[in-house]
C-alpha cells in the first residue's frame, strides 16, 4: 500500500521518490523492486477487498463497523480476518458511527421550587448518618434502559439504600429513601442532598420536611 502511494505520487512530482521513502519508513531500493516486479499478490488481494468493503460500506445502513463489515465479507464467502478489515478500512478512510448510550435523566418539574443547599458543596460528614447524598444512574439492557436509585451516606461513603426500576418516577427516588430509613434508623435531622431534591429526615414520624425539590 506505501509503494502503491509512493507510486501515485511520484506521477504527479509533488515529492522525489527519496523523500516519500523516508517519510514513509520504507526503503529507496524495495520501492523500485516493487516497481519493476508489481505488487504481490497480497497488494492485489487487498485491493480487491477494499473495493467489496467500500461497496459494503455505501449499502449498509448506519455508517457500519467493523464487525458488521467483516460479517457481510464473511456471508459473501471471503475468508478474511476482522483486523484485515480493520487496516483495510483505516486505510480507505472507512469508519463506523458508535451512537452513544445516553439517557436524559434531569428533568425540570411544571413548577419547580428553588432548594436551599444545605450541603453548600461540602460532600463530607464527621458523623454517620448526619449527611446522606443520592443520585440515578442508568444502565442500557437488551431489554431497555434500567434505573438506579442511591442514597450515599458521606461519612463512609457507602450506599445505604437503593432501588432499582424501569422508570425515573418519584417512586423510584421515594423506595430508595425509605430503604435507606428503614436500614439505617437515623437520628431526626440528617439531611439528604441530591440533584433531584433535599430533605430534611425525620424518622420518628416519617416524615418529610421538603425544604425544595420535585419528590
Amino acid at each position: 500500500m506505501k509503494y502503491a502511494a509512493i507510486a501515485d505520487w511520484a506521477e504527479e512530482n509533488e515529492h522525489t521518490v527519496t523523500f516519500m521513502c523516508a517519510q514513509l519508513g520504507v526503503c529507496r531500493q524495495g520501492y523500485h523492486r516493487w516497481r519493476a516486479h508489481g505488487p504481490c499478490q497480497r497488494e492485489r488481494t487487498d485491493d480487491e477487498l477494499t473495493e467489496i468493503i467500500q461497496k459494503i460500506h455505501e449499502e449498509l445502513s448506519g455508517d457500519p463497523g467493523v464487525r458488521r463489515v467483516w460479517a457481510e465479507l464473511v456471508v459473501l464467502g471471503h475468508r478474511v480476518s476482522a483486523k484485515r478489515v480493520w487496516r483495510l478500512m483505516k486505510a480507505a478512510g472507512l469508519q463506523g458511527r458508535h451512537p452513544r448510550a445516553w439517557k436524559k435523566t434531569t428533568t425540570a418539574g411544571l413548577r419547580p421550587i428553588d432548594a436551599p443547599d444545605l450541603i453548600g458543596q461540602d460532600f463530607t460528614a464527621e458523623q454517620p448518618d448526619t449527611r446522606w447524598c443520592g443520585d440515578i444512574t442508568y444502565i442500557k439492557t437488551v431489554d431497555g434502559w434500567v434505573y438506579t436509585a442511591t442514597v450515599i451516606d458521606l461519612n463512609s461513603r457507602k450506599v445505604v439504600g437503593y432501588a432499582v426500576a424501569d422508570h425515573m418516577r418519584t417512586s423510584l427516588i421515594v423506595e430508595a429513601l425509605a430503604a435507606a430509613l428503614v436500614t439505617r434508623k437515623p437520628p431526626s435531622g440528617v439531611v439528604f442532598h441530591s440533584d433531584y431534591a433535599e430533605f430534611c429526615v425525620k424518622p420518628r414520624d416519617r416524615v418529610l420536611a421538603c425544604a425544595g425539590g420535585v419528590v
